[in-house]
């Protein structure tokens, strides 16, 4: 029913720039050796750092910051650009932020901003060290989590390549990349417990050309979430769980929300997480556009609700319970989604009443209910295009009459 995505050629064009940087001899600025880092855990590694990157951003040639093996204290950092030349992070050490959360008067830690042509790699962790955060970080404590700082913040960075980096237990979410350009983050892990709020793993928005690659999520929210104005992404190979599952959305929210479109997400496993495969939208609120989307390849574990559109999006119960969505749902797919559910509700399409979900396609579907009873499928205001083996049948249960309420 929907062309064949066409997102390919980032990641080539990102292969070919540091393929063809890696034969120029790089600068190295080590930020032990030359600007007098200590990796003792509790020397602020803020100015050794940002005076390395300073030096290795103003070189007109290929340079490599190296943050050597060992733990350092890191207050909070902000790399900016544009460098003359390319540039890479080697990041080998384990990079703690402080504990307080007092100790932030906003919500950055370590953040890039105006970046072109950009690697970080090396096997480091960043740890928020946010444990003591997660008990505070409620619905209701909005000022203290407004604080609460992102473990890593990419904001207008282009060509961009992140491989094989660790985040842990961040204070508010773990990666959020935001008005980028190409930019491949493969082989992360990120870990924070299940049990800590807003913690999602990846968030982006307002991105053309992200892809996310054989990465291990565990956390306490959505694992990957998906934000108005993101084109053209490819997420493939992810590890899901403990978490939210992936997600696009939550959309319609706030006012001039840019559409999402050309997302495709695919050999991936979810595992005892609250939902699967998701779109989540706010009932009543604004609107917005999300087309393009297919899901393939998904192995579902234990996962209460594996297939989800969800257009009565309401955490807390707290929204415009008796409006409709006016986020407009269109050209959506699920295609060879298999495992278990841990509750009967396998697949529930929860649609618009003003702007019902068009084209959305069910095909090669087996998902059994881990209970005595057996699978079902919810459809309100949508007729899905179905083909192939459907475990459960499409829209054969009854659909409730109340919003939903996960996270």
């Amino acid at each position: 029913m929907a062309p064949h995505l066409n997102i390919v050629p980032s990641m080539f064009v990102l292969l070919l720039l540091f393929i063809s940087a890696s034969k120029v001899q790089s600068d190295v600025f080590d930020v032990v050796a030359k600007f007098g880092a200590k990796a003792d855990g509790k020397t602020d590694l803020s100015k050794p750092f940002l005076d390395a990157w300073k030096e290795a951003c103003a070189s007109v040639t290929p340079s490599t910051v190296v943050i050597p093996k060992g733990t350092y204290l890191l207050s909070k950092v902000n790399l900016e650009g544009p460098c003359k030349a390319p540039i890479e992070i080697n990041v080998q050490g384990t990079i703690q932020a402080p504990a307080d959360p007092s100790a932030f008067k906003d919500p950055n830690w370590v953040r890039f901003y105006s970046v072109e042509n950009f690697k970080m790699f090396g096997g480091g962790i960043f740890d928020g060290q946010g444990s003591i955060d997660y008990e505070k970080n409620t619905c209701e404590n909005r000022e203290f989590r407004s604080k609460l700082p992102v473990n890593i913040r990419f904001d207008f960075v282009t060509n961009a390549l992140i491989q094989d980096i660790t985040s842990k237990d961040s204070k508010l979410f773990h990666i959020n990349v935001f008005a980028c350009k190409n930019i491949t983050l493969e082989r992360l892990k990120i870990k924070a417990p299940d049990e800590s709020p807003n913690t999602d793993g990846i968030h982006m928005g307002k991105s053309e050309g992200v892809n996310i690659i054989a990465s291990d999520i565990k956390t306490g929210d959505d694992c990957i979430s998906i934000g108005d104005g993101t084109k053209n992404m490819v997420i493939k190979e992810i590890t899901c769980g403990p978490g939210h599952g992936i997600s696009i959305g939550s959309l319609g929210k706030f006012q001039n929300e840019e559409p999402v479109e050309g997302i495709k997400i695919s050999n991936c496993t979810i595992t005892n997480t609250s939902n699967g495969a998701r779109i989540k939208t706010w009932p009543g609120e604004h609107g917005g556009a999300v087309s393009e989307i297919h899901f393939e390849d998904i192995t579902m574990n234990n996962v209460p609700s594996p297939i989800l559109i969800d257009q009565q999006y309401c955490p807390w119960n707290k929204c415009k319970k008796n409006e409709e969505s006016k986020v407009k749902l269109s050209n959506i797919s699920f295609k060879n989604i298999r495992g278990t559910s841990a509750l009967p509700e396998a697949i529930k399409f929860i649609c618009s009443g003003s702007s019902p979900c068009q084209n959305v396609e069910l095909a090669d579907i087996d998902i059994k209910h881990n209970g005595a009873e057996p699978a079902t499928s919810q459809c309100l205001n949508v007729k899905p295009i179905t083909s192939g083996k459907l475990n459960p049948i499409p829209c054969s249960g009854p659909v409730p009459k109340t919003p939903s309420a996960s996270a």
